[in-house]
């Protein structure tokens, strides 16, 4: 669209009679008033102005110019590796080790291409009706250059496989060769991208389709083969804050890479990622790529329960002393163990751990055995050390939980307005249009650039604040600092109130426990347990949403791990249950 070249066009328009001339990327005519397109079209005399001429860039092998958008010949798959390659620098630039991107999510991906059959192998399905381009290994070369490439420009050496497909004679295929056929020309006329309509369509069993919140799976497997200090739900939120690329991700593709049509659909995110469904996908692709048993998850790692407790004893405000506590849980219960904790894709049940919320749910379980969270105990252990506190000002304070609860339901509170609001200004129409064909450009250009100046004058009006930068991300969502008034910090506070003597050991005051699920569904139903709050004390429920907030996950997903916990460290009282309701069934 070149206002200043259309110009020289003074013809009325003849549906509304204005002299406000545009011109398209096919070189005709249209009316900015009406976006009606004339059959004239500007005269062309510099030959590299005409599409589909052929041009060579340095270092950038040979470009073609398209008919309609005038930008590269490009795949799905190259779209997608743009968005990792985002992804990847991003997660960099946070502080994860540099091996993540070249060497880790690198051959990750370079596998998935060759298992989806795209690249890396032999017959690549978009090279079966071509000549395949077939050039020198070149091991010193990496995928991963400073500046992103497509994968059409380079060549790179096969990912080692036993399969016979790793390196075909000696030579590594070119993925996506430039030559390209009357049939794909057609097939791109409903999408930027070459394969946008065919990759839409395609339901090929057994192939993982590669999606936006799949790139998510992907580098997440990535973090956890290197046994970064990064869960899952500290990914989501890295996500959620704007620090790693996916909503808009499309939006920093080369100029050249046109999207539209079909690859809307395809780039396009309008809804956060889920917990359980980026949970889920990374199993569903470290199946799919056949990955081994992953590194060992050791005591020393940042994803073992023992150090994951005290984070998050650490962002609730909760004592230090707790972590003894959650120490001998992790012990007895066994899930501490380096071969519950490692990941294997490859072992008849494969299914990776869910570090942070594990975590959280055995801090639940300890909370339980200190104060039964039965709305009657708790507030009677409260009186019990608010008044020792009144008394003895000078020494070590009691932890007062009524205190403790006042303090996070306000600071929680808080953060869910934020975060809210955060979510309900959320802009989800990105900077850079998408428009469904190139006829429909000048259209939607009219109408973003409408919608942009009517955003500056509301904002005009309300004398709105401008938008802060944002902020470096932290590990921690609450910050507790001894000695503020305004919220107490209740990190060096003791149990003493809470635990008593029994020989050399400490043990709770309180004696009895209740169980979070009595009676677990059976192994064809789909879920594990269910969870209706009414059913459960006010103080547990303000545990479990309190906890689910700050990983952003289901309230039930955190009841059904703290039940699968407890059933670990109850097998007793769970067999007895058993006996009962099989005796009960005999005497029927």
């Amino acid at each position: 669209m070149d206002l200043e070249e259309a110009k020289e066009f003074k013809e009325r328009c003849t549906q509304c009679a204005a002299v406000s001339w545009g011109l398209t990327d096919e070189g005709k005519y249209y009316c900015t008033s009406c976006h009606n397109v004339t059959e004239r079209s500007k005269e062309v005399i510099n030959t590299g102005d005409i599409p589909n001429t052929k041009i060579q860039a340095i270092n950038r092998g040979l470009k073609r110019k398209r008919k309609f958008e005038k930008g590269w010949d490009w795949y799905v798959c190259e779209g997608f590796q743009q968005i990792l390659y985002q992804q990847a620098e991003a997660l960099k630039t946070l502080g994860v080790g540099p091996e993540l991107k070249n060497e880790v999510l690198h051959n990750f991906w370079k596998r998935y291409l060759q298992k989806s059959k795209q690249a890396y192998c032999k017959n690549p399905v978009y090279t079966s009706k071509r000549k395949a381009t077939v050039l020198e290994d070149n091991p010193s070369h990496s995928d991963w250059d400073s500046e992103p490439d497509l994968l059409s420009d380079f060549s790179c050496p096969s990912f080692v496989e036993s399969g016979t497909d790793s390196k075909p004679d000696g030579h590594t295929q070119k993925p996506f060769p430039i030559s390209r056929t009357s049939q794909s020309e057609t097939a791109s006329i409903c999408s930027g991208s070459l394969d946008g309509v065919t990759y839409s369509l395609q339901k090929e069993k057994g192939i993982v389709k590669m999606t936006v919140p799949r790139t998510l799976a992907l580098c997440y497997l990535s973090l956890l083969w290197q046994r970064e200090t990064i869960t899952l739900s500290d990914l989501l939120r890295l996500v959620e804050e704007g620090h790693i690329p996916y909503i808009h991700a499309f939006q920093r593709f080369p100029e050249e890479m046109k999207l539209y049509g079909r690859d809307k659909g395809i780039f396009a995110i309008e809804s956060w990622p889920t917990y359980e469904d980026i949970y889920k996908k990374t199993i569903e692709i470290a199946k799919f790529l056949d990955l081994p048993r992953f590194p060992d998850i050791t005591e020393d790692c940042y994803l073992h329960p023992n150090i994951l407790c005290m984070k998050y004893l650490m962002e609730v405000n909760l004592p230090d002393e707790m972590n003894d506590l959650t120490c001998q849980v992790v012990k007895m219960t066994g899930i501490g163990e380096v071969d519950f904790l490692t990941f294997d894709p490859i072992a008849k049940m494969a299914k990776t751990v869910k570090y942070d919320v594990q975590a959280v749910a055995i801090i639940v379980i300890v909370l339980k055995l200190l104060f039964l969270l039965d709305d009657n105990l708790e507030w009677t252990l409260s009186n019990i050390a608010e008044k020792y506190n009144e008394k003895n000002k000078e020494d070590k304070p009691w932890f007062d939980f009524r205190k403790w609860y006042q303090v996070m339901k306000r600071s929680i509170d808080e953060k869910k307005q934020k975060w809210e609001e955060a979510r309900a200004k959320y802009l989800w129409k990105s900077e850079k249009p998408l428009y469904h064909s190139s006829i429909d450009k000048g259209v939607v250009y009219k109408r973003r650039e409408m919608v942009v100046n009517l955003q500056k004058q509301f904002s005009t009006l309300v004398d709105s604040v401008p938008t802060v930068e944002k902020k470096r991300p932290s590990s921690f969502q609450f910050n507790w600092t001894e000695g503020d008034s305004t919220r107490t910090c209740f990190h060096g506070h003791g149990l003493q109130g809470i635990l008593k003597k029994k020989g050399q050991s400490l043990t709770t005051k309180n004696s009895l426990y209740w169980l979070s699920t009595q009676k677990f569904c059976r192994s064809y139903c789909k879920h594990v347990t269910t969870y209706e709050e009414s059913n459960f004390s006010r103080s547990y429920q303000f545990i479990i949403n309190l906890f689910s907030f700050l990983l952003r996950i289901k309230t039930s997903s955190l009841h059904e791990e703290v039940s699968l916990i407890e059933k670990r460290l109850f097998k007793a009282k769970y067999s007895k249950t058993k006996k009962k309701s099989r005796s009960r069934k005999g005497r029927k």
